[in-house]
């Protein structure tokens, strides 16, 4: 079953707040693109960041778990909403914006996977357009692997989420999410909703230099406003696309 399928109906409890994530695509939009018209966001998940994103135009998502869509498309009525594969998609159309936070790019399990999602990226962009996304880190990864269970207590019911982080020569910066959902079924009873979600994460230099060639950085925060490193808890990169001849010497 598609990553998220079963967990798409209680995603939004659980999660993150997730307006800080679009005020700073929102931030990094005005400053770097501010006639974007058109954007595209890879791993759209129940729409919560296009909810946000009033002020471009054109909006469509991408993502491919129905479950998730279904929900997006209550919360997103006027976004085109399509279900794909982030690392395998054609569209037919360029955009001014592309966007993948909420570390949708960690879902890729293989680097090779975000080098492709990288290249169709480049093929989706209008010349200068714009490049968002985050990144959980590698030091992230591992302070959650250490961590305790978490619980969510939320009205439907109880979320929790145990994460395992591996380094063991084969799966280095792979973690494993295990996500269970009690959910009240009346009575005292409960329903069990359980998904295992892989997430990969790689040095921040590692991505840099897969991006180097097509791309132009322009902005790199994180957390805490500073320089991102492979120690922070996220990584938030601002790229803009670079046609082939126009690339800096």
């Amino acid at each position: 079953m598609t990553a998220y399928e079963r967990f798409s109906s209680f995603y939004d409890a659980v999660m993150d707040d997730p307006a800080p994530r679009a005020q700073q695509v929102i931030d990094w939009i005005i400053k770097y693109r501010p006639q974007a018209s058109s954007l595209l966001e890879l791993g759209c998940g129940t729409g919560s960041i296009l909810a946000r994103l009033t002020s471009v135009p054109s909006l469509t998502g991408l993502d491919r778990s129905p479950g998730m869509l279904a929900v997006a498309r209550e919360k997103v009525p006027g976004a085109r909403l399509v279900e794909g594969d982030m690392k395998a998609f054609s569209l037919g159309e360029t955009f001014d914006v592309v966007i993948s936070v909420f570390d949708s790019l960690n879902h890729l399990l293989s680097f090779g996977d975000w080098q492709s999602m990288f290249d169709l990226v480049h093929q989706h962009l209008t010349d200068g357009g714009l490049f968002i996304f985050d990144v959980n880190t590698l030091g992230e990864l591992r302070r959650l692997g250490e961590e305790p269970p978490w619980v969510y207590d939320f009205d439907e019911g109880v979320a929790i989420i145990d994460v395992s982080f591996a380094e063991d020569g084969m799966s280095d910066g792979l973690s494993l999410w295990d996500i269970r959902i009690f959910e009240h079924a009346g009575d005292g009873r409960y329903d069990l909703h359980h998904e295992q979600i892989g997430e990969l994460a790689v040095p921040l230099s590692q991505i840099k230099l897969a991006l180097g060639e097509k791309y132009l950085l322009l902005d790199e925060i994180d957390e805490s406003g500073s320089l991102p490193t492979d120690d922070s808890v996220k990584g938030h990169f601002c790229y803009r696309r670079v046609s082939p001849e126009r690339q800096p010497s």
